[in-house]
């Protein structure tokens, strides 16, 4: 029996297949879901416990939910990462892994200055005359949260994609949070931060540092923003908590789509898939109009997956929402991917940047063979913090803009606002505003 199955897209059979796929990769379920199917308490109703525990208790709650939950061992006092383990992280790590993470630094900088949008010029509004001006300021947020996950692995790549552009955007203070594994934060994340340039840095994880972040605590200053990926638990707690702060977008399981033709390699795209497939929860789908491709995309799988040191975990998630569809022509492969809206697209076509144009809902697009979705995870320059879970259709992915808020700038002289005066006094009063247009009566009048 092979790994993963095929599904064709016109087949009545498959249909139901392909309807519960796309159910399963969907955020509606986890959003609204408010008990488990057993009738004990949902992760929805176990994380507003948390919340509310860390409100009311601050680091007491967060020390007793990181013993219980992580591998936390110290008292308050141990919940920030000192200055010198942060330093020692980078000293210590291998020279090789430092210039990797140097060059992914670079790029993503580069990339992020670069797509920056500046404020535009003043523009006046119509009527208003020379004495009207508007404008837009661009703010960046004073401090933000990033949140990196400590769960299945290490994630020194995310601590990057989310700093930088935060840093680019100008934000004053950042901080990290992110679990104990083996005693402490991960050495990799904390080399990270040092070539950062952050040096604060919290063990703590789960929807107990989401809680801290958001309402703050004695040891953990609130936050604006709190950005990154996470488990369910982390990322319910985010939905919960948004309004008492912003966050990035609400995160399912990593996700990829390959569109193909006949030119792709069965070798280059089965790896491909099982790259996203070894996250565990992760999802992958090619999606294509050759079914001879599917076959030796399947045959290539059941070779690879059994190479790979995850592979019992790999070959688990791919039941549960992974699949080769094939369609019966190109068009519908076309219109099914955006149906789907992905977290990562990868595009293997003849017409490869021809289709990646036709494609309106997808949080990153990678163009051609040699453009594999992990180029982008780890060095590309775009961040690698998607939407996911068909968010895609209203969601960006994350970059400095993220970081930044708009202030719209109004500046009225008296001949102005006389000329709009009685355009303003008209709209307030249709709206049985009367306090309104004696506003403007008072400075136009001197009197109400």
């Amino acid at each position: 029996m092979s790994c993963i199955e095929v599904i064709f897209s016109d087949r009545s059979e498959h249909a139901a297949r392909l309807a519960e796929i796309k159910s399963r990769l969907s955020i509606g379920p986890m959003l609204l879901a408010e008990l488990s199917p057993t009738g004990e308490p949902s992760a929805q109703q176990k994380v507003r416990a948390i919340l509310a525990d860390v409100r009311r208790e601050g680091d007491d709650a967060l020390v007793r939910y990181s013993r219980q939950f992580d591998q936390f061992a110290g008292d308050a006092g141990a919940l920030r990462v000192s200055a010198a383990s942060i330093a020692a992280a980078a000293s210590q790590a291998d020279t090789g892994f430092i210039a990797a993470l140097d060059t992914a630094i670079a790029n993503v900088r580069r990339y992020q200055q670069a797509m920056l949008p500046s404020e535009p010029a003043a523009i006046v509004p119509a009527g208003g005359g020379a004495g009207a001006q508007l404008a837009v300021r661009y703010q960046p947020l004073q401090r933000v949260g990033v949140y990196v996950p400590g769960g299945a692995g290490a994630y020194p790549s995310t601590v990057v994609m989310s700093v930088v552009p935060a840093q680019v955007a100008g934000v004053a203070e950042i901080c990290l949070c992110s679990p104990v594994r083996g005693g402490q934060v991960s050495a990799a994340v904390l080399a990270a931060a040092s070539r950062l340039g952050i040096n604060e840095v919290y063990a703590v994880g789960g929807a107990q540092a989401i809680a801290a972040m958001a309402f703050g605590t004695h040891s953990i200053k609130p936050v604006d923003k709190i950005v990154g990926p996470g488990n369910t638990y982390v990322q319910l707690a985010k939905k919960e908590l948004f309004g008492v702060v912003d966050i990035d977008s609400f995160a399912g399981p990593s996700e990829v789509i390959v569109l193909a033709d006949d030119s792709a390699s069965p070798t280059a795209v089965a790896a491909e898939l099982l790259a996203q497939a070894e996250h565990a929860p992760g999802s992958c789908l090619l999606i294509t109009s050759s079914a001879a491709l599917a076959t030796k995309v399947q045959q290539q799988m059941d070779i690879q997956v059994a190479r790979l040191p995850r592979c019992e975990l790999t070959t688990k998630a791919l039941a549960y929402a992974s699949a080769l569809v094939v369609t019966p022509s190109h068009e519908i492969a076309v219109a099914l991917v955006n149906d789907f809206a992905p977290e990562h697209l990868q595009i293997t076509t003849r017409e490869a940047r021809r289709d990646a144009m036709r494609i309106i809902h997808a949080g990153a697009i990678f163009i051609g063979n040699h453009t594999p979705v992990a180029a982008g995870d780890y060095i590309a320059g775009p961040s690698h913090v998607l939407p996911t879970s068909g968010t895609g259709r209203f969601f960006s992915g994350l970059s400095a803009e993220s970081f930044r808020k708009r202030i719209s700038m109004v500046e009225y002289d008296a001949g102005a606002l006389h000329a709009a005066a009685d355009a303003i006094i008209t709209l307030a009063r249709g709206e049985g505003f009367e306090a309104h247009a004696r506003s403007i009566m008072a400075r136009r009048d001197g009197s109400v």
